[in-house]
């Protein structure tokens, strides 16, 4: 097994060559592309991307669209247009790779945009990961924007395991009537890695909610930082929670802002930012694991 190969693997477990749609793509290039009868994917003619077309009335339709990287000063940026028909179900995984062992700066940046339908429903899970010894950064800068029509509705799962050096995290969402956003977001860092998160969600429509939950670790000397604005244009509902765990000398800045601009706007955003809890730790290390062991118990069962 190549490189290639093992961080496919890793960001992407599930046999993506049996599913209905993929699109491959590693050091910049297109590798491998599959297409169904109701899941189109076609490559973009003026810059470098895709788009992808989810037909009405699909369901329980997959799209594979990892990315990988395993040349070491490759910056690659894609532009990548998501339309999901009405009434369209479907699942589309993605994610990014870097594997980095020389001395340059390896990036990718992947900006996506998720047009949906009237009912149509997406569960969108997103992945980032990074490896190598060599001191070349590792960079992923991922940008998400989100047009929901009447009665859709988006799941988000991402998560940002180790060995991503800088990343810059952007989410915009505009909700029309009847719409429902969740979002959950699991970041990692240590080292000196620094982690940036923000949200920028406009409830347009009437009964539009949204629900963002993001949980986070920051070890040794690593820095992370969340920012979320959140409109509420009508009666509407959102939910906001930061829970961050602090270890060593890490750092964390959690910047809330929700702006109701309508009467019937019911806006929460709540935040938690502190160090794994004493009683945690002695309730583990008295099944006998050490102190090492229990953190990583507790760190590994935060990031569930």
């Amino acid at each position: 097994m190549n490189k290639t190969e093992e961080m496919l693997k890793f960001i992407d477990a599930s046999d993506y060559q049996k599913s209905d749609a993929y699109n491959i793509r590693s050091n910049g290039k297109l590798v491998d592309r599959k297409v169904s009868p109701y899941i189109n994917i076609e490559t973009k003619n003026d810059k470098n991307g895709i788009n992808v077309y989810i037909k009405d009335d699909t369901k329980f339709g997959i799209v594979h669209i990892p990315v990988i990287i395993t040349k070491s000063g490759l910056k690659d940026v894609v532009y990548n247009d998501f339309y999901i028909g009405k009434n369209a179900n479907v699942i589309i995984l993605a994610g990014c790779g870097i594997h980095n062992d020389l001395h340059k700066d390896s990036e990718h940046d992947g900006i996506h945009r998720f047009f949906l339908s009237e009912n149509a429903k997406v569960k969108y899970v997103e992945k980032h990961y990074g490896e190598g010894k060599g001191s070349g950064k590792k960079t992923l800068n991922p940008v998400t924007e989100i047009y929901m029509k009447p009665n859709s509705s988006m799941t988000i799962d991402s998560s940002q395991f180790k060995g991503v050096d800088d990343t810059l995290r952007v989410t915009k969402a505009y909700l029309d009537n009847n719409t429902t956003l969740t979002i959950n977001e699991k970041i990692f860092t240590n080292n000196s890695q620094n982690a940036k998160s923000e949200f920028l969600v406009e409830l347009n429509g009437e009964n539009a909610s949204t629900k963002i939950t993001s949980r986070s670790i920051a070890t040794e000397d690593s820095y992370q930082e969340f920012k979320s604005n959140i409109i509420g244009n009508n009666k509407c509902y959102a939910h906001v929670s930061c829970d961050a765990i602090i270890k060593d000398n890490g750092k964390v800045l959690a910047i809330p802002e929700i702006f109701a601009k309508n009467v019937d706007a019911n806006l929460i955003h709540e935040a938690s930012i502190g160090k794994i809890a004493g009683d945690q730790l002695i309730k583990l290390m008295t099944l006998g694991l050490s102190k090492k062991e229990a953190e990583e118990a507790i760190i590994k069962g935060f990031l569930k």
